[in-house]
């Protein structure tokens, strides 16, 4: 029987008829509408599964959200990209407008059970799942058990601190991995050093200093751009320095990377892969690799989906 699977966005919903076996069947998307109320988004969520389902049926939902997510509850705890959900019965508003059971989960959490149902993880026992979006999500799998910590919001990766005293992280802390390498800094970052180089390509690419994205300076570094390249190293650096960080903790036999700065492929990963290895013990080295997931967009959906499947371990 098929499972829906939604990814919850700020800005839009992702919904998909998941089949176990084949992934996505059919998805649609609808526009989040944040600035209408918590009641018009979960009528949005409910619309949207009705819309994708059809007719036909299916067994339960899985709902990925951002923020802080009590699972067992269905509760949403805390979300910055929803400012009225404190505490937010979200399995309970959707129930009653969708007669299945809801399943709910972190994003970055669902990210990681996707990758371990549908993606480059299948079958593996101890892996890591980073998420390089407007923030820095994680998940992590050791020994074959997907760890979430005493209250089950662990694993907070990207918010261990790399740069002491940097830049103020969204958290309330300073220099965490999100606060210098998510693709929301390197945008920033790009940015502010944009006008000591009026010719980067950067500019061009953007249309306009103050539209210069993550995905403009990768595209610009590519073309050897030298404000481009400048700030894809710093980005590079300081994700090795966590990454080598997380494989002597964890001792992972991959790392995958998702999210929209993974996009950049080789232009991030090939750099990746050679600076980690100058913070990695010489014991672990050759026992992990760095990949680029290979879910790209359909990431949220099938995570959301595996989020349930996992939950209730449906055959």
């Amino acid at each position: 029987m098929y499972i829906v699977g939604v990814d919850l966005g700020g800005t839009e919903i992702k919904v998909g008829l998941v089949d176990r076996e084949k992934g996505i069947v059919r998805k649609v998307s609808r526009a989040t509408e944040v600035d209408k109320g918590p009641d018009k988004i979960v009528e949005n969520i409910a619309l949207a599964i009705k819309e994708v389902a059809g007719d036909d049926d299916f067994e339960y939902v899985g709902i990925g959200s951002p923020g802080s997510i009590d699972r067992k509850k269905g509760i949403v705890r805390f979300s910055p990209n929803f400012p009225d959900w404190r505490d937010f019965h979200l399995t309970e508003k959707v129930s009653e407008l969708i007669d299945k059971e809801i399943i709910v989960e972190n994003d970055a959490n669902a990210f990681t059970l996707g990758e371990w149902y549908f993606g480059k993880a299948k079958g593996s026992q101890n892996f890591i799942a980073l998420t390089l979006g407007t923030g820095i999500g994680s998940g992590v799998v050791a020994n074959g058990t997907f760890i979430t910590g005493n209250n089950g919001i662990g694993a907070e990766l990207g918010h261990i601190v790399i740069v002491p005293e940097g830049p103020m992280c969204g958290c309330g802390s300073r220099g965490c991995l999100e606060s210098v390498a998510s693709a929301k800094f390197v945008g920033l970052h790009a940015r502010e050093l944009a006008p000591r180089y009026p010719e980067s390509l950067m500019i061009k690419f953007a249309g306009d200093i103050n539209k210069i994205e993550s995905k403009h300076v990768f595209k610009a570094c590519e073309e050897n751009d030298e404000l481009a390249k400048i700030v894809v190293n710093e980005t590079v650096e300081v994700l090795a320095r966590a990454i080598g960080g997380y494989v002597h903790m964890f001792n992972p036999e991959m790392i995958i990377i998702g999210g929209g700065m993974s996009k950049a492929g080789e232009t991030l990963f090939k750099p990746l892969r050679e600076r980690t290895k100058k913070y990695v013990m010489v014991s672990f080295r050759g026992t992990y690799r760095i990949e680029q997931s290979d879910l790209v967009e359909n990431a949220g959906i099938l995570g959301a989906a595996s989020a349930a499947i996992f939950s209730k371990g449906v055959e």
